[in-house]
């Protein structure tokens, strides 16, 4: 990874939280269509560039480690209260901010991990070392709803601005601390293979979550609006084929 992919992980995440502390209000229909957007794309990312090269790599057993990933995001989800995809549950008491940034912290730091290694384990199954940084784009699009979500949830529980900002910084350091961590450590392309399997995994939750509740009436409909954005996201995905 280059310094300005640890930059980019870092400062997304200030940039979404620090929109939603100078609007202090927000459109939810708006969130909504740029949610359905991230979901989508998050959605093609695993499947279209993420998903062959974990299951080219022998002895990986990608599938267990698909599920474990889907599992660990739904555990999570305990902490965070949903705010990966952009759930805003408002409660004042301080164990609840606590809660939501475990949950936080812990996706993001694991999300981050097999980042330092994937372009080389892209080299390895695809020969190529450009167009490798789908699993970036893929963590990176998903940070800042998710981080403007949280400033929002902070700010309408009655959080003071700079305990936000101190929750925004240290969820923006977790993913680059992930990759970071990563580095020093000696991983093998299989265990890389295995971690990038185990965040196919965490975007598979997210990214289903957030097109099932697409259907704002519960109708099995989704406004046009609505999917025009999805199939944007899902076509941008195509074209980095």
């Amino acid at each position: 990874m280059s310094l300005w992919q640890y930059a980019a992980l870092f400062f997304i995440v200030l940039a979404g939280g620090g929109l939603a502390l100078r609007l202090k209000k927000y459109d939810p229909s708006m969130l909504r269509l740029v949610l359905a957007f991230s979901g989508s794309y998050v959605l093609g990312i695993p499947i279209l560039h993420l998903m062959p090269g974990v299951y080219t790599e022998a002895d990986t057993h990608a599938g267990l480690w698909i599920l474990l990933g889907f599992f660990i995001q739904l555990s999570l989800e305990q902490l965070s209260k949903g705010v990966e995809h952009g759930h805003v549950h408002v409660e004042k008491h301080g164990k609840f901010a606590y809660s939501v940034l475990l949950g936080l912290c812990l996706h993001a730091f694991i999300e981050g991990l097999p980042l330092h290694d994937y372009a080389t384990f892209h080299q390895t199954h695809h020969g190529h070392g450009h167009d490798d940084d789908h699993l970036f784009y893929g963590i990176i699009i998903h940070k800042a709803p998710a981080a403007f979500a949280l400033a929002i949830l902070l700010l309408w529980s009655g959080t003071r601005t700079w305990m936000i900002w101190l929750n925004l910084v240290i969820f923006a350091a977790m993913s680059p601390l992930g990759a970071l961590t990563a580095s020093f450590l000696a991983i093998d392309m299989k265990m890389v293979g295995n971690l990038v399997a185990l965040v196919i995994g965490s975007f598979l939750h997210i990214s289903t979550t957030i097109l099932f509740e697409a259907d704002d009436s519960h109708q099995h409909r989704i406004p046009w609006r609505k999917m025009l954005v999805i199939l944007a996201g899902l076509g941008i995905a195509l074209l980095s084929l």
